[in-house]
Formats: structure tokens, sequence, C-alpha cells
């Protein structure tokens, strides 16, 4: 019997490595329900395949998922611990259907957080929630229905072209018109409320938002409609989807998502007006929208080529933000993400575009250099000429490298061979070509003269920064900032005070960053910050006024007490700290503000908020059972940079023996999860 469960199993391993030749999945309709109280899903999908060659088997990619029910004769459903087997006698040339249930608990790529529930499958990973195939070379057309509860919102892949509701839920039916790899299949749900817009060229734009942050609205999405048209007309190729839809949600795992027609990001960048100057979306924005041809209309291959998608979309969201904020701006990205490769490769950890295992770093930001390097070799028509053709020759299809490369050399007479070399084989970063590229812009060229300056005594140049901070620049006049926090202040308040009467909000910000002690001349002038459109200038000049001129402390908190900051509550949090440590402040509020502050670090709120009240709590030492648990709850949250940072501070708190007593007698009351992290930490310590 055990040669006999050998010879089985050994069958399904041939027919994996020989699935792409076997068997093409045309289609892929499913319905699917998200369970809140288990964190489950559960679902039915109706496939279709075509045969290529006979075969007695082939399967879906679908992890820890067990079959419920079938139906349809002459295909046989199963499941195994990470494939839904299809088995019959499959005749080549022929196309079969097969249906069934299924349910699954998936330990990632699909979400509950609050009352939302995301996806997110970049690589391999929507089998963990859906029937799909892992492998991004296969290209299917998928319809989903997802089940929601009622006042509930969805957004997913394609056409909203049915909502119904049926015994207590709303069922949400998409429909796709084209194949798309699996890993760009989505959904989002919440309580999203949608306004819908149209393009230049007439492609529906919907942009969704949490109804608590409706009137976020507008800063949030401003400038999407002239994204949208600069890139359809930059790229010269029609958008290819039947809609673009966008949707914030918290917790999630990176900065956003290009799910094929409908991108997926994180809260984070949803703002207000003020934050809009300090931290918008429009570079994640458009980032995620170059991606609907840069990655989902031309796939690549592999990891190898995976700067076809990335670096394309950096590059043209770089474009993009050149449009809106002009050609100063571009350059200066360029010179920034020029100055993190070059330092890199300068540590010797320089990393070729074609290396599959390289950093984000290589992929996103040499890639665009090196499309802006091609750009300038080949001339602007020729480049565009080779884009055009590439997207056009390879759309809905996987591409490599020599892909693009070929419509490059059939769109102009001159060489890329050394560009070739120097930008997609050479691992070193080519900082000589990259500087001569940028002093072709005189913003550059009068950056680095002023930068310069860094060196020379003060007296020397106090003229020309006077000069510069005459109605500055944004970039040059925060450099000539930067300089004065390195000189005595003594000799630099009068340009101090040219610098905050320019009244340009990024040289006041760099005065908040860089200014460590505020003398009593200046002091009005810095109590102006307070005033300005800039969550990052209050979070800096609040705690150094507070500090400095303790006086003066009750003014500067009645001021901010209703500011809340960016989404994580920055200003809010801060303010709290600062009054609950201010004498004869509201006394009767203090523990009020305590309570506030440590509620904050509950799985309520966002990982954002929690982390920073945290950060807070862990400073000020204002463990009680309630933060202990909120502690441990975050040390096995699904994002990992929040649940490391969470892990980070229970490790030291469990070398403190009357925190590690406290936390040993929360376990009893901890759910299965966070109990056995924990009951681990307090054996393996």
């Amino acid at each position: 019997m055990r040669y006999l469960l050998l010879l089985f199993w050994l069958v399904p391993a041939f027919t994996v490595a020989q699935q792409a030749d076997l068997v093409d999945f045309v289609t892929i309709k499913a319905t699917v329900e998200p369970v809140f109280s288990s964190e489950s899903v559960t679902g039915t999908v109706k496939t279709t395949f075509k045969m290529l060659q006979a075969s007695d088997s082939v399967y879906l990619d679908g992890i820890r998922m067990r079959v419920l029910e079938t139906a349809l004769e002459g295909v046989k459903v199963t499941s195994s611990e990470k494939k839904i087997w299809f088995t019959g006698n499959f005749e080549a040339n022929r196309e079969y259907t097969a249906f069934f249930k299924y349910e699954a608990a998936p330990k990632q790529a699909l979400y509950f957080a609050g009352n939302q529930v995301w996806t997110q499958g970049q690589g391999k990973y929507t089998s963990h929630w859906l029937p799909s195939l892992d492998d991004m070379n296969d290209k299917v057309e998928f319809d989903l229905t997802i089940v929601a509860p009622i006042g509930i919102n969805v957004m997913a892949n394609g056409k909203l072209v049915a909502k119904q509701e049926n015994d207590g839920k709303i069922y949400f039916e998409f429909d796709m018109k084209l194949p798309m790899s699996s890993y760009l299949v989505a959904f989002a749900m919440g309580d999203l409320v949608r306004t819908d817009h149209n393009s230049r060229s007439g492609v529906p734009l919907m942009h969704y938002i949490l109804a608590k942050d409706e009137a976020k609205r507008e800063p949030t999405y401003r400038y999407t409609q002239e994204i949208f048209d600069f890139l359809e007309t930059e790229i010269g190729v029609p958008y290819p989807w039947q809609n673009y839809k966008q949707a914030p949600v918290r917790d999630f795992l990176y900065a956003g998502m290009e799910n094929t027609s409908a991108t997926i990001f994180s809260e984070a960048f949803v703002v207000d007006s003020i934050a809009f100057n300090d931290r918008n979306y429009i570079n994640v924005n458009a980032h995620e929208l170059a991606h609907q041809w840069f990655g989902n209309l031309v796939t690549e291959t592999s990891g190898t080529h995976h700067w076809l998608q990335e670096g394309f979309a950096t590059y043209y969201a770089m474009l993009a933000e050149k449009e809106i904020f002009g050609v100063d701006h571009y350059y200066w990205k360029l010179m920034q993400s020029a100055e993190q490769l070059e330092a890199r490769s300068a540590e010797g950890k320089g990393e070729s575009l074609l290396n599959p295992k390289a950093s984000s770093l290589t992929f996103y930001e040499k890639g665009a250099w090196a499309l802006h390097m091609l750009k300038e070799l080949i001339g602007e028509q020729s480049f565009k000429v080779a884009v055009k053709n590439y997207l056009e020759k390879h759309q809905f299809k996987n591409v490599t490298t020599e892909d693009f490369l070929r419509e490059v050399r059939a769109a102009t007479p001159i060489s890329i061979d050394s560009w070739e070399a120097d930008w997609l084989v050479q691992t070193a970063f080519k900082a000589k070509q990259a500087f001569e590229s940028l002093v072709k812009n005189e913003f550059i060229n009068e950056y680095f003269r002023t930068s310069s300056l860094r060196g020379i005594p003060i007296e020397e140049k106090k003229e020309e920064l006077k000069y510069l901070l005459t109605d500055p620049n944004d970039y040059l006049g925060q450099e000539v900032v930067y300089q004065l926090a390195l000189e005595p202040l003594e000799k630099t308040e009068d340009l101090y005070k040219l610098a905050f009467e320019s009244d340009n909000l990024y040289v006041r910000q760099a005065i908040a960053l860089t200014m460590e002690e505020v003398p009593r001349s200046l002091l009005a002038s810095y109590e102006s910050l307070l005033d300005d459109s800039s969550y990052v200038s209050l979070e800096a000049a609040l705690p150094t006024l507070w500090r400095y001129f303790p006086e003066n402390r009750s003014k500067y908190l009645d001021k901010l007490k209703n500011t809340v900051g960016f989404q994580n509550k920055n200003i809010r949090q801060l303010w709290l700290v600062l009054a609950m440590n201010t004498d004869n402040y509201q006394l009767d509020n203090r523990q009020s503000y305590i309570d506030e502050l440590k509620n904050y670090s509950s799985s309520t709120y966002s990982f954002e908020i929690r982390q920073l009240a945290l950060e807070f709590i862990n400073e000020l030492q204002l463990y009680d059972t309630g933060v202990l648990k909120n502690l441990v709850n975050a040390s096995v949250h699904h994002n990992w940079r929040f649940r490391n940072f969470a892990r980070s501070i229970l490790d030291t708190l469990l070398q403190n023996s009357i925190q590690r007593e406290k936390l040993a007698k929360i376990l009893p009351e901890l759910p299965e999860k966070e109990k056995k992290y924990l009951n681990g930490k307090l054996i393996a310590e």
C-alpha cells in the first residue's frame, strides 16, 4: 500500500511540472463571501478550461482549501494541501467546465481589519482565498461576485453589473472582459462611499473613501483625473480596462497595489488640505495607475524582468509629477534617487536590474533612471514609439526584457548596446553619467552651487544666502536653512528672519525641523510656525516651544487642542503627552488624556495610530493590563513592520520582572493566537 500511495503522489507532481503545456484556464467565475466571525471565506467557483493535450488531471492552486460540494458530470473535483484537482478523461482541444463550493481560512492574502476586508495577492498569494493560478504567466478572465453584509460597499476588478439583496446580504457582481494574472485579482469591502468621474477619453474613474473621511476626498484624490489623462496621452496606448477604481483600506501592507482596474492603497494617504502639503497620494496614485499598463497589460515572465513593471511605473509616476509640479521637481527626485543608488553602490551593494533578487531600490529607482537615460540617448520620439509598440505587441501577454529591447532597436538607428551594459547589466550605479544628465537642468546646477557653499565660512557667503532667501525656491531655500543650522545663532539671526519672512511653507518647515534652540529674539517668528499649513512643522515646533518657553505652555496647548494631524493622529497624540506633563494644565482632565493615549494602542485603531501610541506609552512607561493586552495583540498583527515593532517592545518588557509577572497574569485572558505567542516567549525567556 505504501508504494501505491507513493505512485499516486508522483503522478500529480509530474502533472504540475507540465501544467502550462496541458491546459489553458479560460475563465474563472467565482462567488466569494468573507466570514467576519471566523476570518474565513466560503465560495463557489465555475471554471472553464481548454485542454491543450490529453490528460487525466489538471489543477488550480488553492492553499489549504476544502471542497464542500461539486457539480457537473465528467469532472471530479478534489483538494489537496495546495491544489484543487480536476480529474477525468480530458481530451485534447476540448473545453471543459467544472463547478464546486469551497471554504478556506487564509493565513495571508485576505485580511480582516475592523469592518473592512481586503486582499493583497502580489506574487502568488491569491490562491489563499480564491482558487486560481499562482503562475503569473497564465492569464485568466475573472468574474467575481462578492457577498457583503447590508450597509457595506465593495470594490473589485471589472465593471459592477448587478447589485442584489438576498437573505440579508448584498451580492455585488463584477464582470471582467479581459484576462489577467491571478495575483491581480482583488476586492475591498467596508464602509466605503463612491464618487464617479470620467477621464478625458471617457473612461469611468471611481473614487472610494470611508464614510468618516468624506471631507478628505478632494485632497486625497487631488489631480487624479489630470494624472490619468496625462499618462494615457504620454504612454500613447489607450487605458486597457473597463474602468479605474481606487479605495483606501486600513492596515494595508504597502503604500498601494495596482490590482487590475482596482487599486487598493493605505489609508495613511487619506489627507486633508493641510496634510496634502506634507504627505500626499500623488506619487503612489500615479505609480499604481502606470502599472495598469506596465504589469497588468503586459506582465513579466519572472523576477528577472521585474524592472519592466516597477521601473516603468516609477518613471511614469515621475513624469506625471513633472506635469503637475514642474521640471525642477522631476530633476530633484532624480537627484535624490541617484544619491541613494550611488551610496549603495559605493558600499559594494550595487545590483543589476536583471537580478531577480535585487532590492526595491534597484527595481524602482535604478529602473526609472535606466529609462530616463534611454530616452536621453535615443530621443523622446523614438522612446515613445518603442514603448507604444512594446505594449501593443505584447498586450495581455507576458514579457521579458528582450521583448522591450527589440522594440527599442526597431525604433531607432542609435546603438543601445552600451546603455544596456551600463544600466541593465552593470551592478554599479553609473554616477558620472547620472551627474552629466542632471546638470543639463539649470535648477540642479544652481542647487549644486548652493550646496557647495557648505564648506565656506558664514561671513563669506552671507550675501549670497540672503539673495537665495529672497523669494526662495522651495529646495534652494531649504538648503540655505540646513546650512544655517550648522552655524552659531548669533551669526545667522538676520538670515533666519529673512527665512521666516519668506512665507515659503517648506523653507519655514526646514526651520522647524532644524532649529534646536529658539532665541527670544526670534520667539514671535518661531511661534508663527504654529499657524502654518504643515503638520510636519507643527509636530516639530510644538515640543520645541513647550520645552524652551514653559511659561507659555498653556497658550501653545490651547492653540492646538483641536488639531488631529495626519491619519496616525500625530499632533493629537503629541498634544496629549505634553498636556499630561504640563503642571497645572487642566488637571481635572489629566487622567482622561492618559486614558485616551492608552486607548489609541488598541485594535480599534489602525496600526499607524497604535504604533505612535505605543512609542509614547513606552517612553512614559504607562503600562497597565489593557495596554499590555494591546501590545500582545500587536505582536501577532498581519503588518510585519508593526508586528516586529511591537515584538521588540515586548521582548524588552519581558526582561523586567514586574512587567513579566503582569504579562504572565494576563495569559489566560488572551485569544488563542495571542496566548500561543506570549506563552512561547514566556517559556523561551
